[in-house]
Order: structure tokens, then C-alpha cells, then sequence
């Protein structure tokens, strides 16, 4: 069984638990992002068995208390190992001379372009110097644009069965998300490049 039968396995148990559904989507959304799986098909699965307004919350709460304890277990207690997994990634290296200048700015912005890959950010801010606080309110406030949109597509699926079958024609809210993702990821690549350019700059002066 693949990763992607497992999930909408999960979604099928959690859609007939009753009451404890929500609960039990947000621990397995938790644990999902601890564990480097892609979130995208839980949150489409939040549309459909949540709807649009419950899913997007519980995605929230289950995405930020994921990213939360994947810094904390990267600033505390897994340093080493993803200093190692970054040592060779050069779009790290200008996020954290970014994160040295502007902190939360740059944690937010990050969350907002769908290029940057996010469950290895969440380890890796674990080892920059913002604080725990400001890691929280940037992250959580610069993934509501994305979970929305996925909770709202997933809305639209309409069965856990048709969830990741081939291609469909896209909504045109989705297609105006893509091109803002796009525009917000160029710029926010030119503003970290600008910024750590400059931290390097006076460090060497």
C-alpha cells in the first residue's frame, strides 16, 4: 500500500469516527507533517469530508502544531541531523542570513510561495535565531492563503474516492491562486537573495 492509499484510508476511518473525526484528522495531520509526508492530500480530504470552513480550521490547527513540533525537535533535539540535510542547500543558507535581518517577515513570506518545501523548512528555521512566538504567528498566518484553497478544491471533489484520480479541469479561483504563487514566489526569492546579499556584505566589511 503506497502513501497515498494509506491517506485516503485514514480520511475514510476519520469521516466515520463522529465526534472524534476532527480530533483524530488533526493528530494524523500532525504526525504527517512531522514525517516529511506531502499535506496537499489531506487537505483536499479536509474539503471533502469537513467542508470548506471546518476543514480549513482543523487544517490550520493540525499544520501549525506539525510545523511547531518539527522546529522544536529541530532546534532541540535533532540539530546536528538537519544541519547535515542543509549543509548543501544554498536556498537555506540566504533564508537564514534573511531570518539573521527581517526574523518572522521572512518565515511568513516563505509560507506564502508553494516552491519552498515545507516540511523541511519547519526543521530548518529550527535553526535560526527567531524566536518560537514569531515562527508560530508568521507560520500560521502565511499557510491560511494556501489551506484555504486546497480546502476549497477538496470541497469541490466531492468523494475521498476520486481523491488523486488523474486530471480535472481547474476552477478559475485556482487558477488565479497559481499565478499570485507564482508572482509572490519570484518576488519573495529576489527580497531573501536582497537581504542575505546584505547581511553577507556587512559581515565581510
Amino acid at each position: 500500500m503506497g502513501v497515498q492509499d494509506l491517506l485516503k484510508n485514514l480520511l475514510d476511518w476519520v469521516a466515520n469516527l463522529g465526534f472524534w473525526g476532527p480530533a483524530a484528522f488533526i493528530i494524523i495531520y500532525n504526525l504527517a507533517t512531522i514525517l516529511f509526508v506531502p499535506g496537499s492530500l489531506l487537505t483536499l480530504g479536509a474539503g471533502v469530508v469537513f467542508g470548506v470552513f471546518w476543514g480549513s480550521i482543523y487544517v490550520s490547527i493540525g499544520s501549525v502544531i506539525g510545523a511547531t513540533f518539527a522546529f522544536l525537535i529541530g532546534r532541540y533535539f535533532a540539530r546536528d541531523w538537519v544541519a547535515k540535510k542543509l549543509e548543501n542547500h544554498e536556498q537555506f543558507k540566504a533564508i537564514d542570513q534573511a531570518v539573521g535581518q527581517e526574523g518572522w517577515k521572512i518565515v511568513g513570506l516563505t509560507r506564502l510561495s508553494p516552491i519552498f518545501p515545507f516540511n523541511l523548512l519547519n526543521y530548518a528555521f529550527g535553526l535560526t535565531n527567531v524566536s518560537l512566538k514569531d515562527y508560530f504567528l508568521a507560520s500560521w498566518i502565511g499557510m491560511l492563503p494556501g489551506t484555504i484553497l486546497y480546502v476549497y478544491v477538496g470541497s469541490l471533489i466531492g468523494s475521498l474516492a476520486q481523491l488523486g484520480m488523474g486530471e480535472r479541469s481547474r476552477t478559475s479561483v485556482e487558477w488565479l491562486f497559481y499565478g499570485m504563487g507564482l508572482i509572490v514566489t519570484v518576488i519573495v526569492t529576489i527580497y531573501i537573495t536582497k537581504i542575505a546579499q546584505n547581511a553577507l556584505n556587512q559581515k565581510i566589511k
